[in-house]
């Protein structure tokens, strides 16, 4: 029953065009299937990234090879007018450059030629309330950061057996511990946007001498690569200066580190530009409707023996706004919402009025 009720319902979500509901989906089965039913089904289980791997891995199986692409990004699921708990709370969005209420998600998709599959994702918890210094006012953080949750991520693809060669990241998540993890201790390339203030030296001399200098700053050309040792690695990478234009006609400048020595700037720069697959994957719009918290995922393939195209409801779809939720499920749903997160959720919060609790 649940496996069905999974089917009916991700169906339902991807075939509708205005809110989804509990109520709606039993009026539209003729309540061959009741209200009570699908919020029982919803509210029953927390559907994790096992859970998606689970779902998606014949799938990987049967179109996965060693060239396959991993790229890693973020997506915030604003949520404005809902309580602040654990999961729903304040993070910075750098697209917008200010921080929004909401449910931030890492997600990893896989990619191979035209085929784009999500193989892992996490929730970020801010499981960690403290009292501004300054503000005294209540805030959180994470125990962990996006960057341990991406490494771990990466440690379970590599679990699952996922054949892939390269990482693709954006400058968020371009750290040293992560190109050294992904270079040296899974073997693994990676192309990766840095930062601007990022430092590097020319040479191999230059890094044992310490004399660094700001990417920036760098004379590199576009259309050519600059082998580099980025401070704090032992191994050195290529750059690549990209110049671009968005669709507000405003030119921007990625400059790509690759740990392929063998790469050159149109391999450095194509293999790249798949990292916006996850962005298509974030604004997909059949996830930006659903009025439940619970995850469901549903895989819809072609009828054909390799699928050329897989189309996936990705996580960040179900935390969409709660605005959509109509009275009959609303104190339901409610309830649905406290279970979720309840395993994560700290009663005690820091006395703001004294002195500021050490979080170490």
């Amino acid at each position: 029953m649940k496996n069905s009720l999974l089917e009916l319902y991700s169906d339902y979500l991807m075939s509708s065009f205005a809110q989804t509901t509990a109520t709606g989906l039993s009026q539209l089965l003729d309540h061959a299937v009741s209200h009570d039913q699908i919020i029982r089904f919803l509210a029953g289980s927390d559907f994790t990234s096992r859970d998606l791997w689970s779902l998606v891995k014949s799938t990987v199986r049967t179109i996965e090879t060693d060239d396959g692409v991993l790229i890693f990004d973020d997506t915030i699921e604003e949520k404005p007018y809902t309580d602040e708990n654990d999961i729903i709370a304040w993070h910075f969005d750098h697209c917008q450059q200010r921080t929004v209420k909401g449910v931030n998600i890492l997600n990893g998709l896989y990619v191979v030629g035209d085929v784009n599959i999500p193989v892992a994702f996490e929730i970020v918890h801010k499981d960690l309330p403290f009292c501004d210094v300054q503000t005294r006012q209540v805030k959180r953080h994470s125990a962990i950061t996006k960057n341990e949750q991406l490494r771990q991520m990466l440690r379970v693809c590599q679990h699952n057996q996922l054949r892939y060669r390269t990482v693709l990241t954006d400058s968020w998540f371009s750290s040293k511990e992560n190109m050294a993890f992904i270079k040296v201790a899974l073997k693994k390339e990676f192309i990766m946007a840095l930062k601007s203030n990022s430092t590097v030296a020319l040479n191999l001399e230059d890094k044992r001498q310490g004399r660094f200098v700001r990417v920036d700053a760098l004379p590199l050309q576009e259309n050519t690569v600059l082998p580099v040792y980025i401070k704090g690695l032992s191994f050195p990478v290529m750059l690549a200066k990209q110049v671009f234009t968005n669709k507000d006609d405003i030119t921007g400048v990625l400059i790509l580190a690759s740990s392929d020595l063998q790469h050159n700037y149109d391999h450095i720069t194509t293999l790249y530009q798949k990292r916006w697959n996850v962005e298509v994957f974030h604004l997909c719009p059949m996830g930006k409707n659903l009025s439940n918290p619970t995850p469901v995922w549903r895989t819809h393939r072609p009828a054909r023996s390799e699928p050329k195209a897989t189309i996936f409801l990705h996580p960040s779809m179900l935390f969409s706004s709660s605005n959509n939720l109509n009275s009959s499920t609303t104190s339901t749903i409610s309830r649905s919402e406290v279970r979720f997160t309840s395993r994560h959720y700290k009663p005690v919060m820091p006395n703001c009025s004294g002195s500021v609790p050490n979080i170490s």
